[in-house]
This record gives C-alpha cells, sequence and structure tokens, in this order.
C-alpha cells in the first residue's frame, strides 16, 4: 500500500507553476471545455470582492471597453452562491462582477440545510461549465494560481477528474509565511488524517484533504452524494476515490493558504462532523443521529453544556434530481 502511495505522489502530485496559462488555454479552447469557479459564502464580506475581483481580471475574458482589455479566457463563470449572509456579501460580490445566487432560489420544493455541502450540491444546478471549481469564499491575500493550478490537470489530461489543492497553512495571521506552516489545519492533523491512514489508505498522500479548493470534472460530481455540513470535502474525497479510482485523483501545489480560522467550539463540531462521514461510509444501515456536547463556562460559574446535533444528512447525487436531469437532457 504504501508503494501504491509513494508512486501516486510521483504521478499526480504537481505545482501550479507546471502548467502555465498558455498551456492551459490551448488546451482549453483544443477541447471545447467549459469552467465554472463557485464560491461558496456565509457572512464573507471583508473577502469575498477581492476574491472575485481578482478571478475576474487575471482569468476571465471581459468587454474590450473595459479597462485591462480582453483579458484571459481560463474561468468561464463564476457564481458567488450565497447561503444567508446577514451582511453585505451579495452586494459586495455582486458589484465585484459575480454572478451572485441564493442558495433558497435553487431546487425550492427541496427546503435547504445550513451547512457548506449544501450550497456546493446546489451549486451543480445554476452552473454549467464541464468542470467546476470550488473557492472559499474566506481566503486573503488570494492568487489565481488557486483556480488556475487546480483547474490545470483536468483541461491537460483526461484521465484525471478530481483535483485538491495543496498548501502551508499557517496559523498565525500575518502575512504569507508568517507562522508555522503546518499548524493551520487543526482537524486534518488529528482526525481527517488518522481516518484516512487507517480506513483508506489510498488517499493517505493528500496533503490537505479538507481543504476548501478543489476542482472535479461535472461528471463525476453528478454523480457523488454531497454530505450537507463540514463533512463534504471528506466525503467527496472518498466517494471519488471508490468511484473513479486513484489515478483519477491529484493534487497541485498553489503555495500558501490564508485564511480566517475557527475556534476550538467550532473545531469540534468540524471534527464531529466528519468522523461521522466517515463512519457512514464505513458502517451504513448501523446509524443513530449522534449529537455533540460541549461545554462553556457559565457567568455564576461551573461549565454549562451545550449540545447540537452532527451534521449527517447527505443529498443524493445529482443525476437522481428530475430537474437536474430535465435540464441537462435539454
Amino acid at each position: 500500500m504504501l508503494e501504491e502511495v509513494e508512486r501516486w505522489l510521483r504521478q499526480r502530485s504537481w505545482s501550479a507553476a507546471d502548467r502555465p496559462l498558455d498551456q492551459l488555454l490551448a488546451a482549453k479552447r483544443a477541447a471545447g471545455t467549459t469552467v465554472s469557479v463557485v464560491l461558496p459564502a456565509l457572512n464573507e464580506e471583508a473577502t469575498v470582492g477581492e476574491i472575485v475581483a481578482t478571478i475576474r481580471r487575471e482569468l476571465m475574458s471581459r468587454p474590450e471597453s473595459e479597462p485591462g482589455g480582453a483579458g484571459v479566457p481560463l474561468v468561464d463563470e463564476l457564481v458567488v452562491l450565497d447561503s444567508g449572509s446577514t451582511d453585505g456579501t451579495a452586494k459586495v460580490a455582486a458589484e465585484a462582477g459575480a454572478r451572485v445566487v441564493h442558495r433558497d432560489a435553487i431546487l425550492p420544493r427541496v427546503p435547504a440545510l445550513p451547512g457548506k455541502g449544501e450550497v456546493l450540491w446546489r451549486s451543480l444546478l445554476v452552473t454549467g461549465g464541464d468542470i467546476i471549481c470550488f473557492v472559499d469564499a474566506d481566503l486573503r491575500e488570494f492568487r489565481a494560481r488557486f483556480v488556475s493550478g487546480i483547474v490545470g490537470p483536468l483541461l491537460t489530461d483526461p484521465d484525471v477528474h478530481f483535483v485538491k489543492a495543496m498548501y502551508d497553512r499557517p496559523l498565525a495571521g500575518g502575512a504569507a509565511g508568517a507562522g508555522a506552516a503546518g499548524q493551520g489545519g487543526r482537524v486534518t492533523e488529528l482526525v481527517a488524517r488518522p481516518l484516512l491512514n487507517l480506513h483508506w489508505p489510498l488517499l493517505a498522500g493528500f496533503v490537505q484533504p479538507l481543504g476548501g479548493e478543489y476542482a472535479a470534472r461535472r461528471s463525476l460530481l453528478e454523480r457523488l452524494p454531497f454530505p450537507v455540513g463540514y463533512g463534504v470535502e471528506l466525503g467527496l474525497l472518498v466517494d471519488a476515490l471508490h468511484t473513479v479510482g486513484l489515478d483519477a485523483l491529484a493534487q497541485v501545489d498553489v503555495g500558501v493558504r490564508l485564511h480566517r480560522h475557527q475556534d476550538d467550539q467550532a473545531l469540534g463540531r468540524m471534527a464531529a462532523a466528519i468522523y461521522r462521514t466517515a463512519q457512514l461510509r464505513l458502517a451504513r444501515g448501523h446509524l443513530v443521529r449522534p449529537r455533540l456536547t460541549q461545554f462553556d463556562r457559565g457567568e455564576e460559574g461551573g461549565f454549562v453544556p451545550r449540545t447540537a446535533a452532527v451534521d449527517t444528512e447527505e443529498r443524493p447525487p445529482m443525476t437522481e434530481v428530475p430537474e437536474y436531469t430535465t435540464r441537462h437532457a435539454a
């Protein structure tokens, strides 16, 4: 097994610099492939505008009347999927040039559930690209290579179906390179990586298995179930392995990822959801709906329990949704 992982690391791990932009554009034109970028967003007005502006400026075609000319047409559509923001996220994203779609406007016959995976699943219904690239909306000092890097293998190698970004992830909040590179993925190191190594050792080579930046062919994503909450990244990675095999998966080094870090209690809820997502895939049919109890210091001393349900809901593959199949048949 170790030898197989080492072989995969040699053959399916790249740097964003390995595929220059002109090579990607040539491959895109030759194949007629279209690319959609989706930013799931919840109260990200401080960062979403710059991400959208960078993608539009460096990776999208623009009218020649706009400053900078026609741009580079790597990305065909850019969608910010708002999952219920109460700040100015939608306004900022639209002003920066994204198409903004509210989660509740998609597939209204199915009431929306809270969670990141829910909006990623619904995004398949409002995008048209052959390749779909997901980017978290809380990134700071965003660089276009986060998109071009992970889209690259899908444009140049027909055998690749799913690509994750890998990066240094400093815990410190300063400039790129500040802080310890490996300390920003606490749930990855304490929960996800042990689970993958123990139960899906073929996936042990992924540097950032829970990272929010990844791209995949629509033809794969539409066949996968989507956990609605924090477990979506682990669920998609494991299910992609079982659907298309290890050699159809890849990862690309895009540098340094800076973003807002969660507090310990949020990380606890994330860890529980990720563990539950793994458990669902290991023991389907023998399940109870779990809850997680955490503790806060009370105002009068002592500890006060706070109990929340662990995300366990999953959405079916899009090929099982009539609205989706009707649209694509048309």
